[in-house]
């Protein structure tokens, strides 16, 4: 019998395995393909080398905003094999670190349950003490879509393997990774409508933000809020799709329809119902939202398998932090630890910190916002980059920081040290306290810090 038997070797998996093996040597991997992660293959890493390449093109074009003249000529020919080329660099590093690991510990092949402590792969049985389940997600989609429209239809794991930049994309979905991949590809030259099942776009959940996003947004992209394709068809250079606006019917014919409306757990290939009849319904699992723990077994789901915050460092953090449960189990820990963090690389970028305004005003806090807006702060304005606003939620009583949103450029630099200065359940003041060197983007914090304290002090 094994001490542990992990399943899956994405990003929690990997970080799992490579935590376990410093403690024992009994212990087995199990993976179903590619011994890579999701992240370097089809995710974080492919994404942000089509959008850099998108916002260098871009910043070229809009040169006049910081008094150039350029008259370019750009050819985007090489955007995509240059995706793939450091794609492939990623995913090589990856697997050449799994490479290295004790073959004994490997076996690749699709897993499923037997019973609490029994996994069956290969036509092989294999029991462990405990288990680390880090069997990831994959892109959701329509099935009869799909059967119609074949190669035209294209989800995140696909995008990155077109030979060339297509002319035109339907993206369905306003989330984060439609929203990062549909503007990167509009600035690339690709003529690209979102179509959107909410007033929704993002991650954002203030409306004042959300407002201003919607308005900077619709300057680059064609948006269709509350509207999805009734009708998709395949013609014979690509897709046909009917839809219903201001109660007209409506064609727009594209090369490609991108499905960006989130990912599906693979969790449904374990055949967890073979350890208890109740966990048949893989969205209503009794997974421990600090532990991960399933039920009261030897069982930890990480990673994005079964997760409202499907984020790399979480997942790996996941990872290592559950192997310490299955090993000291029953003796088991939360592994839920970081302060939440989420970010878009759209321009201007997105990104939440600790609480959301949404999750706030839910939970009935009391707290004041501090805001700013970016239009008129100097050092975005030197940039070219003065659009946006940032809030920050700072409690009544305590004066720490509990959350922020942003909407500006730099925002995943101004996340992080949000963050950190959360996780030391800092205060207004003694951040206020802190330097603020000038000219920087980072002035525009001390303002809405400053507008946050105002609000404090007449409470006060």
């Amino acid at each position: 019998m094994y001490d542990l038997i992990i399943v899956g070797a994405g990003t929690a998996g990997i970080g799992a395995y490579k935590e376990a093996i410093k403690h024992t040597q009994n212990i087995l991997i199990i993976n179903d393909g590619s011994w890579d992660t999701t992240c370097a293959r089809a995710g974080c890493m492919p994404s942000k080398v089509l959008i850099s390449s998108a916002n260098r093109m871009h910043d070229i074009h809009h040169a006049d905003e910081v008094g150039l003249e350029a008259k370019s000529k750009i050819n985007t020919a090489h955007v995509m094999p240059h995706v793939r080329r450091l794609r492939d660099q990623f995913v090589k590093a990856t697997l050449m670190d799994v490479k290295s690991w004790n073959e004994a510990h490997k076996i690749s092949g699709q897993a499923h349950f037997i019973d609490a402590n029994t996994i069956e792969v290969n036509s092989q049985h294999y029991q462990a003490k405990s288990f680390i389940v880090a069997v990831g997600s994959t892109p959701s989609f329509d099935i009869k879509w799909k059967k119609e429209l074949q190669d035209r239809l294209i989800t995140s794991d696909d995008i990155f393997e077109l030979e060339t930049l297509p002319n035109s994309l339907a993206v369905v979905g306003s989330g984060v990774i439609a929203l990062e991949l549909a503007q990167a590809m509009q600035r690339l030259n690709v003529k690209t409508t979102i179509f959107a099942r909410s007033q929704r776009i993002g991650n954002l959940s203030s409306p004042e933000l959300q407002k201003i996003a919607q308005q900077e947004f619709a300057k680059e992209l064609s948006i269709l809020y509350n509207t999805l394709p009734e009708q998709v068809v395949k013609t014979e250079y690509g897709v046909k799709l009917s839809y219903q606006q201001n109660g007209k019917f409506k064609d727009l014919e594209v090369d490609y329809l991108l499905v960006a409306t989130g990912r599906k757990s693979l969790l449904n290939t374990l055949k967890l119902d073979q350890i208890h009849s109740d966990f048949k319904d893989i969205k209503n699992l009794p997974v421990h939202p600090e532990t991960k723990q399933l039920a009261e077994y030897p069982i930890f789901i990480v990673g994005d398998a079964y997760t409202d915050t499907p984020i790399q460092h979480e997942a790996a953090q996941e990872g290592k932090l559950a192997v310490h449960n299955c090993l000291s189990y029953p003796h088991i820990q939360p592994i839920k630890l970081f302060t939440p963090l989420s970010i878009v690389f759209s321009q201007p970028e997105m990104a939440i910190v600790g609480k959301s305004y949404q999750q706030l005003v839910k939970a009935g806090s009391q707290f004041v916002t501090g805001e700013v807006f970016y239009e008129k702060q100097g050092r975005a304005i030197v940039l070219g980059k003065n659009i946006g606003k940032v809030e920050v939620y700072v409690d009544k009583q305590t004066k720490q920081l509990l959350g922020a949103e942003l909407l500006v450029n730099n925002a995943e630099h101004f996340a992080h040290l949000l963050n950190w200065m959360m996780a030391e359940n800092i205060t207004v003041d003694r951040l206020l306290a802190k330097p603020f060197y000038h000219p920087t983007m980072e002035e525009g914090l001390r303002t809405a810090l400053k507008h946050a304290r105002r609000q404090l002090n007449v409470l006060n």
